[in-house]
């Protein structure tokens, strides 16, 4: 029951992995308050950068399917974050543009991919997360609860920046440092994922033993 979450675990840290060390040695070559950690993916090394992608969106798909067969994740969580999953394979498999140069297929799929799956995987953290805070005794839940909430807090601001630049004309890429916001965006969504992943590879209880559990802590605190 647990094996598909410690694969995922495996697989996203791999990927993980990968993508840090693409930005640790380009750290000199590419700005990281501007430039965007896709652009890793330009280039005759791109497809580095697409196997990191491509294996946290594997691992992100088995996290799924752990807590989905131990009933840990809801309907409207698992959809969401298989939907993390699925932007960050558009992401992988369509290299980012230079929309300098104007438009294109692959950029604008990639582009699609990016926002699907920095806005699925807050919902997914929140959702899944939230009813089983006072279920269990796992921190995980608390903590991908928490990172949730942030990243939905990091996508709200960037949301707010982008309706600011709108109305004022300006590019909404360049009022804020992008690359920055991004990585940390990044991060918290990654590790939400983690804590995620760590929580269905645990030996935790399952849904009924929760309730049971829950139900025997009740039931002491009314006998005194």
């Amino acid at each position: 029951m647990h094996q598909p979450a410690r694969w995922g675990l495996g697989a996203a840290g791999a990927g993980v992995t990968v993508i840090l060390a693409l930005e640790l040695t380009s750290f000199d070559e590419m700005n990281p308050l501007r430039r965007t950690i896709s652009e890793h993916g330009l280039g005759p090394d791109g497809w580095i950068f697409g196997l990191g992608v491509g294996l946290l969106a594997a691992g992100s798909v088995a996290i799924g399917v752990s807590l989905a067969r131990k009933r840990l994740a809801g309907i409207f969580g698992t959809i969401a974050l298989m939907g993390w999953s699925v932007g960050l394979f558009m992401t992988a498999w369509f290299e980012k543009h230079d929309w300098s140069v104007g438009p294109s297929t692959s950029g604008s799929i990639h582009r699609v991919g990016s926002f699907v799956a920095f806005l699925c995987l807050p919902l997914a953290a929140v959702v899944i997360a939230r009813p089983w805070r006072h279920r269990t005794r796992s921190k995980a839940t608390l903590v991908a609860f928490a990172l949730g909430i942030c990243s939905v807090l990091w996508v709200a601001g960037i949301g707010a920046m982008m309706l600011f630049a709108t109305s004022n004309g300006l590019p909404w890429w360049r009022v804020m440092p992008l690359g920055l916001v991004e990585r940390g965006m990044a991060v918290t969504e990654v590790a939400a994922l983690m804590a995620l992943g760590v929580w269905a590879a645990a030996k935790s209880l399952t849904v009924e033993e929760a309730e049971e559990d829950q139900g025997r802590s009740v039931a002491m605190r009314s006998s005194t």
